[in-house]
């Protein structure tokens, strides 16, 4: 038996090549696993379960019918999709999960997280999270009409490629320093992430011993997934 691991997919209507590398995925590699985790940025925006249109039901879909085997589903905001609620992952059968969230994978305590609040040297996009992540102003943004909230989703998702060319890539890389205190406060050794679409194991040191860094990828060109099996992590592509 396995856990899979995966983020930053960016689904969306406009990128059917991503899409079908994730129904791939759904059909191909996920047997002899026992849970999915999407630790983040699943859609490339999302304005409100309000706003599903054919292409989400049909996400959600694919994921009920994943868990009708028997696979558990576990899913993380992101910064793109923070307004995921509990229609879709009603639809989906699915479990939203807190970020960060502690889990136990074969023995092992591992902590889970979309990983953005990592990246404190970018002050700017630290600034922007806390204001939408606020719950007041969630709750404001919910209750927008729906053409209202596309536009600022589109909004986002321009600002935020602008961003990727102009800034830095250490200021947008999460803070070493920022990790070893996570993991400190959570007294553990592994920390799995996305956000920064840097696939790789990293090592370092906290709680004064060993501890490992798992960075999943994005699914541009191809998809990068986490595979952890009884004392084995390791990141394999969708093909």
């Amino acid at each position: 038996m396995s856990v899979l691991l995966i983020s930053d997919l960016h689904l969306s209507e406009e990128r059917p090549d991503i899409t079908e590398a994730f129904l791939f995925f759904l059909k191909h590699k996920t047997d002899h696993c026992e849970r999915l985790y999407i630790l983040g940025d699943f859609f490339d925006v999302w304005v409100g379960d309000d706003g599903m249109g054919v292409f989400e039901h049909r996400i959600a879909n694919e994921l009920n019918k994943l868990a009708e085997k028997g696979i558990t589903i576990y899913l993380m905001h992101g910064n793109r999709d923070f307004a995921i609620s509990s229609t879709f992952c009603r639809l989906a059968n699915c479990t939203l999960l807190k970020d960060p969230t502690l889990v136990d994978f074969y023995g092992i305590p591992v902590l889970l997280s979309h990983g953005d609040f990592l990246c404190t040297q970018d002050i700017a996009y630290q600034r922007m999270r806390r204001l939408y992540r606020n719950s007041f102003v969630l709750f404001l943004l919910k209750r927008l009409p729906l053409i209202v909230r596309r536009y600022i989703g589109r909004k986002l998702r321009a600002k935020s490629r602008i961003n990727k060319k102009n800034k830095a890539a250490s200021i947008m890389d999460v803070t070493p320093q920022a990790v070893v205190e996570l993991l400190e406060k959570y007294k553990v050794q592994f920390l799995i992430h996305g956000h920064t679409h840097r696939p790789a194991i990293h090592e370092l040191m906290a709680n004064q011993k060993p501890a490992k860094r798992i960075v999943l990828g994005d699914w541009e060109p191809n998809g990068t997934i986490l595979k952890v099996t009884s004392g084995h992590f390791g990141l394999e592509k969708v093909y």
